[in-house]
């Protein structure tokens, strides 16, 4: 994974993406996929991020994930 990571980050930096919009495009993606997981539960995402739940949905608006779409 050090080595996909690696990879990624070159990726990155020789394309001039800014680390704050690297930064913030991984972390809607992580949110997202530990969302799907717990299928839509809030609650037990944020404790898998470690985030507060409050924090948690800050940033599903802000990064404006659907809230429902995650439910199956």
């Amino acid at each position: 994974m050090k080595d996909q990571l690696d990879a990624l980050v070159n990726q990155l930096v020789e394309r001039g993406i800014l680390f704050d919009e690297a930064r913030a495009e991984f972390e809607k993606r992580f949110i997202r996929k530990v969302l799907e997981t717990h299928r839509g539960n809030q609650s037990r995402a944020a404790r898998v991020l470690g985030l507060h739940r409050n924090t948690l949905s800050r940033k599903i608006e802000l990064y404006k994930l659907d809230r429902n779409s995650h439910r199956r």
